[in-house]
Formats: structure tokens, C-alpha cells, sequence
């Protein structure tokens, strides 16, 4: 019992970190004896026992995450007033398209610089492919969407479904649509009548609603305590498996999309906070960390929420029911990560098969991005179909679109780490702008246990 006392006593974040890069040093030890003394098998063999105990951490966040973006957005949709909800959500959604879109925009700039595939190291390029091309087969063979029309359809579609078929399978887009119709529906009914006892009712379901939150906060500190022994065993994992993914020209790509991403995260969100809130960029960041670190590990936006809604409301003291609303949404739809990550592709797509992209096929690119990025539903690898339409849009086939994606497999994992980061620092971000230019921000609450989002709540009617 000491033991656990003291392991609870230092922070979370020190404990991820800690997790990670121990994880990953052990990782990195095991790839260099798999290469070095021909132990491939053998490490492979330990990771299948090792492994369990990293996806039993993502299994318990997925447990979790589709209660909490039902909940809270019920919660949140219903507790806002309704003028209110309609300015503060109109800010939220075209914040995040206006990201979106300068990432995109940085994206198609940088791997215009970097220029994958160009040059001595097309060769190299085609020689990956090779060492992929069975897998490449899978994924191009799977129902993909082929067009932007094909995904437009899909989205409008999953927008409008059976909501407990929804929930039962994990689909965030039906689950968001249903809960703040859900919400606004009781908001509407509490403000339309002004007799007491609907007024009591519509109280009450709001009440229930809240006491529900209050107890998913108590499961996500069992599993947060969980975190930094899952954050171990996925680095380790990750580390050992994917170790070569990173040598040759993959290198180029690696550092092209790791330095869009932390220009994006340390850069340009701080020259917008600076500019939109007036507040140091950075000291917002560092209350957002222990977010950042679990994104980077867990490679899922969905699955960091339970974090995201803990320090935007605990940390950054933001309004509940905005971030009850802005956070389960911008998980769904808001992947600036993923729209730096894919214009890296599409020109080594270019590049490899003798594509010229004039100024209009990369303003088509930018839309295209930014449309398709909405669909990828905060899952980890959720990039990798994406690539199906970016590539067909500038015009290649469907032999010549697997052999990129066969190419993204092997360094996926790797840039997984990075977009996620960048998709849930700018969902808070998004989320912290707003509450500041609407007046709600109130002052952190303290800690209450390890983890988990304070209780108290601020008064929105």
C-alpha cells in the first residue's frame, strides 16, 4: 500500500513521461538486438506477450470515451443557452475549418520543400514499396471511399443513424448529431414554457445528465492511474516493432511532418492565443501537456478526450458545458495533425510518377484535405484511407494509390504520434480561445483527486 501511495504522490504527467520514455529506450534496445544478433523472432515473441498490457489501456479509453462524448454533449447542448450555444458553437466549428485550412496550406508548403521522391532517393522509395507491397493490398483492397463525393455522402449519412446502434458501435459522428439535438431539444422545452413543473422535469434530466459526468469522472481516474503502466508496454512495443520504419528516406518524410506539426503546435497556435486571448501561449501549453503526452502515445484523438475535457476544465478553468460541447466535437471533426500529414504523400505521390501539380491542383488539394480530414474519426491510423482520396484526386490509379499506401504503412505508426498531438492541442486551444472571448474562463478549480475534472460548475443561465 505505501508503494501505491507514493507511486499516486507523483504527478501524471511525470508518470507518463516516465512511462514513455522508459518504454521507449526498451523498445529502441530490443530493435537494435533484433538487427544486430538476428533476433527478430525472438523479440516479436515478447511483444506478443508484452503487448496486451498497452491495448488493454486503449480498451479501457475506448470503454470510456463513447459514454463521456454522449454525456457531456447532452450535458453541455442543454446547460448553454440556447443564443448562446448558437455564437459559441458558430466560433467553435469555423475555428476549427480555419486550422484545418492553414494546415493543409502548411502541409502542401512543406513537402513542396522537402520534396519526397525527388531525385537520388526515388530508388529508395521504390525499393520500400517493395517490402510493403503485401500489405499495401489489404488496405487497397478494404471499402474505402474513392472520391469526395463518395465521403460527403458517407458523413451525411453517418450523421442520421439509429442512436443505440450508434453508440453500440463506436459512431461518433450519429452520436454527436444525436446528442445535441438530444440536448438542445430539453434546453428548448425548459425555455419555451413557463410552467414550473416541466420547467422541473427538464431540470431534472439536465441534473441526471451532470450526476452521470460526476460518476465517469471517477472511472477515469482508475484508468488515468493505469496510464503510465499502458503508456510503458505501447512505447516499448511501438519502439521495437517500428524502429526500422524511420531509416532511409523515410527520414525526409519523418522530419517534414514532425516539423510542420511542432511549428503548427509551438508557433502558430501561440501567435493566434497571443493575438485572439492576449494571454502567454506557452504557460496555456504547459497546463495542457499531460493532453499532449497521452495523444502522442495513444495516437487517438477520441481516446484522449477523457484527458482533454479534465485539463481544459481542471488546468485552463474552462466552462464545463463548453467544453462539453467543443471537445467531443472537435475529436470527430478537427484533425489539423492529419492535414499536414497527407500533403507529404500526395507529392512523393507526385513525384514517383511524374505528376505535375499546377496551382489549381493544389488549391483542390487544400479543399480536399480539409473535407477529408473531417472523416477520419479520431481512430488511430484513420489517415491511412484518407490517402485513397487525396491520391485519386490528383489523378492516380488504383495500382499506383497502393503503392503509396504502402509506403505510409511503414512510417504510419511513427507520424500517427505526432498529428494526434497537433488534433488535441488545437481542439483545446479552439476551446480555450473561445471561452475567452465569451467570458467563459473562470479560474482552475484544485485538484480534487490524481486525475479526473473538477466538479464544480460554472452558472451559464
Amino acid at each position: 500500500m505505501s508503494l501505491l501511495r507514493s507511486y499516486l504522490r507523483i504527478s501524471l504527467v511525470t508518470r507518463i513521461a516516465v512511462g514513455f520514455l522508459l518504454g521507449a529506450a526498451i523498445g529502441g534496445i530490443l530493435w537494435y538486438a533484433s538487427v544486430a544478433f538476428g533476433a527478430k523472432e525472438a523479440v516479436q515473441q515478447a511483444m506478443r506477450y508484452a503487448s496486451p498490457f498497452g491495448t488493454v489501456f486503449i480498451g479501457m479509453l475506448k470503454m470510456i470515451v463513447v459514454p463521456i462524448v454522449f454525456l457531456s454533449l447532452v450535458g453541455g447542448a442543454a446547460s448553454l443557452p440556447l443564443q448562446k450555444l448558437g455564437k459559441v458553437g458558430g466560433k467553435v466549428i469555423g475555428w476549427y475549418f480555419a486550422t484545418m485550412a492553414f494546415a493543409a496550406v502548411l502541409g502542401i508548403a512543406l513537402a513542396r520543400w522537402v520534396n519526397p521522391g525527388a531525385g537520388a532517393s526515388l530508388e529508395g522509395w521504390k525499393e520500400l514499396a517493395q517490402q510493403f507491397g503485401s500489405q499495401a493490398q489489404s488496405v487497397a483492397t478494404a471499402a474505402a471511399p474513392k472520391s469526395l463525393v463518395d465521403i460527403l455522402e458517407k458523413l451525411l449519412l453517418d450523421f442520421f443513424q439509429n442512436p443505440f446502434n450508434a453508440l453500440a458501435n463506436g459512431n461518433f459522428l450519429a452520436i454527436i448529431a444525436f446528442a445535441i439535438l438530444f440536448g438542445i431539444s430539453v434546453r428548448l422545452v425548459l425555455e419555451s414554457t413557463r410552467d414550473p413543473a416541466v420547467q422541473a422535469k427538464m431540470t431534472t434530466v439536465i441534473d441526471l445528465f451532470d450526476a452521470a459526468m460526476l460518476a465517469m469522472n471517477k472511472i477515469i481516474d482508475f484508468v488515468m492511474n493505469y496510464s503510465p503502466i499502458g503508456v510503458f508496454f505501447l512505447s516499448m512495443v511501438i519502439f521495437s516493432v517500428y524502429g526500422p520504419a524511420i531509416i532511409g528516406p523515410y527520414v525526409t518524410v519523418l522530419f517534414g511532418v514532425a516539423a510542420g506539426i511542432l511549428f503548427m503546435i509551438f508557433v502558430a497556435y501561440p501567435i493566434l492565443i497571443s493575438l485572439i486571448v492576449r494571454k502567454n501561449p506557452y504557460r496555456i501549453l504547459g497546463k495542457m501537456r499531460e493532453a499532449m503526452i497521452m495523444a502522442f502515445v495513444t495516437r487517438s484523438s477520441a481516446a484522449t478526450l477523457p484527458v482533454s475535457m479534465k485539463v481544459s476544465e481542471q488546468n485552463l478553468g474552462i466552462n464545463r458545458e463548453l467544453a462539453s460541447f467543443s471537445l467531443p466535437l472537435g475529436a470527430t471533426i478537427n484533425m489539423d495533425g492529419v492535414c499536414i500529414h497527407l500533403p507529404m504523400f500526395a507529392i512523393l505521390a507526385a513525384n514517383m510518377f511524374g505528376i505535375h501539380l499546377g496551382f489549381g491542383d493544389l488549391a483542390l488539394m487544400t479543399v480536399t484535405t480539409v473535407l477529408a480530414a473531417v472523416g477520419t474519426g479520431g481512430v488511430p491510423g484513420g489517415s491511412l484511407m484518407l490517402l485513397f482520396i487525396i491520391l485519386g484526386a490528383i489523378g492516380l490509379d488504383a495500382s499506383q494509390i497502393a503503392v503509396i499506401v504502402a509506403l505510409a504503412i511503414g512510417i504510419n505508426p511513427i507520424l500517427d504520434m505526432f498529428e494526434t498531438m497537433a488534433n488535441v492541442t488545437g481542439d483545446i486551444l479552439c476551446t480555450y480561445s473561445v471561452a475567452s472571448l465569451e467570458g467563459l474562463v473562470s479560474e482552475p478549480q484544485p485538484e480534487e483527486s490524481a486525475v479526473g475534472p473538477a466538479v464544480s460548475r460554472a452558472t451559464t443561465a
